[in-house]
Formats: C-alpha cells, sequence, structure tokens
C-alpha cells in the first residue's frame, strides 16, 4: 500500500475530510464482536473463537482489540483534519488529544475499580488505558508532522525493537531466551517480569503478568500506528477502488509476514509479540477494505442494493462504541457482584436458567451473550434514537 510523500499542514485544512461510512459499520461490528467475546456464558466451555488463545497462536477473538486499536488510528488522521479545516491550531489539538487521553485512561480505571473501588486491586493497565496511551502517543505525534515516512519508521522500529527485546534481552533470575529459558515462557519473558516490578501480583489481570502491560505497549503503538497509515492512504487523491485495492494488497502483506515471522517470534496476544503485530494488522485491513467495499463502494453504485437498513445495528454500535464498551463492563461487574444465593451470582443464576432450556453449555454460553450483547445494544440505540453521541 503505497501513501502520499509528506505534506505540509496547509494541505490538510483544504477541506473536512469526507466520511466513510464503513469506518463506522467496521468499529460498531467489532465492539459488539469483543462485547460477546467478553461475556461468555461459561467461561471455561465456549466455543474455541469466543476465548483467547491460552498462549501462542490465536482466535478470532485474539483479533478483536488490534483491531479497534487500528480504527483509533485512523480516526485520529481523520478527527485531526477535520478539526483543522474547522480553524483549530496545533495547540488547541494538542490540549484536545491530552484532555481525551486522561478521560479514556480514568475512564479505563473506573470501569476496573467497578462497583467497589478497592485501591488495593485496582489494575492500572487494561483496554482502555492502553487505548489512551498509544492514542496520545500517535495523535501529537501526527500533529508534529502528518506525512507518512515517519510514522512508518516508527512503526517498523517499534515491532523490531520489541523482538530483540524479548528475544536477546536476558531476564533478570531467568537467563537469556533461546538459551536459558525457553523464548516467550510464560513468566519468564521480560515482559512478565517489568510488570511484576511495577506492580503486586493484585494489580496484575494474570498475577504474574498483565496482557496490557508496560512493554507490550511498544508493538501495540505500531499497531495504531499502522492505522494511522492506512487513515494518510484514505485522505489520497485515489479512486475508492484504488484505496480499496491497496488496503487488501497491505492486508494480504501482513497476513503473510506475520505469519512467516510467527515461526521464529509465535504469535502471541497476551505479549502482544511483534509476529501478532503485523498479522492481526493484516486482517485488520482485509476486513477494512471488505467493508469499504460492502459499505462505501456499493453505496455510491445506484445499481446495488443498499444495505444499510441490515448493517444498521453495526452503525449504532460504531456511533458510540467507546461508551458500549463501557456499559458492557459495568453491566458484567453488576451481574457479578450481585448474589442470588450464597456463592451464586446473578450471572450465574441468569446462565443456570438458560442451561435448563438449552442443556448444551456451548451453545446455551453462545445464546447468553447474544442475549448480553442485545442488551448494551438496546442501551445504544436509546442512546441514537435521541441523537445523544459521547464523544470521549
Amino acid at each position: 500500500m503505497s501513501a502520499p510523500s509528506e505534506t505540509p499542514w496547509p494541505s490538510l485544512t483544504a477541506a473536512r475530510p469526507a466520511r466513510l461510512l464503513s469506518l463506522d459499520f467496521l468499529r460498531g461490528l467489532t465492539i459488539a464482536f469483543m462485547i460477546l467475546v467478553n461475556n461468555n456464558g461459561d467461561e471455561q466451555l465456549a466455543y474455541w473463537p469466543l476465548k483467547h488463545a491460552a498462549w501462542n497462536g490465536f482466535t478470532p477473538t485474539d483479533l478483536v482489540f488490534p483491531t479497534f486499536l487500528f480504527l483509533v488510528g485512523i480516526s485520529t488522521v481523520f478527527s485531526t483534519a477535520s478539526r483543522l479545516a474547522q480553524g483549530a491550531t496545533k495547540q488547541s489539538l494538542f490540549l484536545h488529544v491530552l484532555r481525551r487521553s486522561i478521560t479514556l485512561y480514568v475512564l479505563g480505571l473506573l470501569i476496573h475499580g467497578f462497583p467497589f473501588f478497592n485501591l488495593h486491586t485496582m489494575r492500572f493497565y487494561g483496554v482502555l488505558p492502553r487505548i489512551a496511551i498509544c492514542y496520545f502517543i500517535i495523535a501529537s505525534l501526527y500533529i508534529l508532522s502528518p506525512g507518512w515516512r515517519s510514522k512508518a519508521a516508527l512503526a517498523i522500529g517499534a515491532l523490531a525493537a520489541y523482538w530483540i527485546l524479548m528475544r536477546f534481552v536476558p531476564v533478570p533470575g531467568y537467563g537469556v531466551p533461546t538459551h536459558d529459558i525457553p523464548l516467550l515462557d510464560r513468566d519468564a519473558n521480560l515482559t512478565a517480569w517489568i510488570d511484576r516490578q511495577l506492580f503486586s501480583a493484585s494489580h496484575l489481570y494474570e498475577h504474574t503478568r498483565d496482557p496490557e502491560g508496560l512493554l507490550s505497549t511498544i508493538p501495540a503503538l505500531a499497531t495504531a500506528l499502522f492505522g494511522v497509515l492506512t487513515g494518510i492512504w484514505l485522505r489520497t487523491q485515489h479512486t475508492l477502488n484504488q484505496k480499496i485495492t491497496g488496503i487488501a494488497i497491505a492486508g494480504i502483506s501482513g497476513i503473510l509476514l506475520g505469519g512467516l515471522w510467527n515461526i521464529t517470534f509465535p504469535i502471541n496476544k497476551k505479549l502482544w509479540t511483534s509476529s501478532y503485530a503485523l498479522f492481526a494488522a493484516g486482517l485488520s485491513l482485509s476486513l477494512l477494505a471488505l467493508s469499504l467495499f460492502i459499505v462505501d463502494l456499493r453505496r455510491k453504485t445506484p445499481a446495488k442494493q443498499d444495505h444499510s437498513g441490515v448493517l444498521k445495528p453495526f452503525f449504532i454500535f460504531g456511533t458510540n462504541a467507546i461508551v458500549a464498551y463501557a456499559f458492557s463492563e459495568m453491566l458484567a461487574s453488576v451481574l457479578y457482584s450481585i448474589h442470588t444465593h450464597p456463592g451464586v451470582s446473578l450471572q450465574q443464576s441468569i446462565f443456570r436458567s438458560i442451561q435448563q432450556v438449552v442443556p448444551n453449555v456451548p451453545f446455551a454460553s453462545l445464546l447468553y451473550s447474544i442475549a448480553f450483547v442485545a442488551v448494551c445494544w438496546l442501551f445504544v440505540a436509546v442512546l441514537y434514537r435521541r441523537k445523544i453521541f459521547i464523544k470521549i
């Protein structure tokens, strides 16, 4: 996928960027699937595509978060261009980015602590904190320089640097990976070791490590930068067909390169390995190309049927994506916090009620997940109907 050369600020202020409905659709689809896989009726016996890979390897669930982070990168380009078209200055843009990053991070902490807010078990990492950090970095870089070359170099450098750190740097107390310890050992890896130095077990999602840990933010930054590069490409003067073709080629390339790197540096979501970042970016690009074709290209072709009615539920999710995610996380916390019987949460009671009708546990788990997504959609649909769009 080629991209334009470094461009000065004046060229970006010429006009507001055209809105691509495919971005809203894909964002909504991603959030819907994220809520689905985060809320299985039975975490252990759910269908395998709806669970994270145990360690190395991947499932469809492992591709949700990087797709959303990739879309954050694209949205950063479009939102910045839009604000510039309205006459915003670099200083006002930076303050906006700073406020938004802090809001996202604090919201992440509130979600983790809800409803009891126990500081002894508060998790400081997480989905929204990672988004906040990556967003702050990529948005600040884009404000400083909107060109593509520096972003591409930084993305490649981040993936290479993380590989070097994980492959060659000795892990204190364990040794050198591939020599003294296996590469990507669950606990004897540099990412997990750093997290344990920063936080006690009660603050880490998996006690000895955290899937959104500090060091693995480096390759996650590359994921967001791939989104920025895609956003820059989408704002070029090429035809929509040419843009879709370029994105599709880039997607296939990412999948192949990530698959090849997997041979020596395994795909691993919990460590966000460089091979995983490339592979996931390839799949995100492929999904975007398909969405652009279905939503935007076909919408501009009179002979083609408009699918907006069928796709509308995902558009609704996409208009308040962060709100939908936050609501789903807090709703899940409430269901687990309320106990209908000693040792039995409200979530378990609801799932057991479904099991009485559907004895097949994986299918009953899926039905619970679908019902949970439906409840979250109803909440967002009320906001959509009232034209309430909360921009965080």
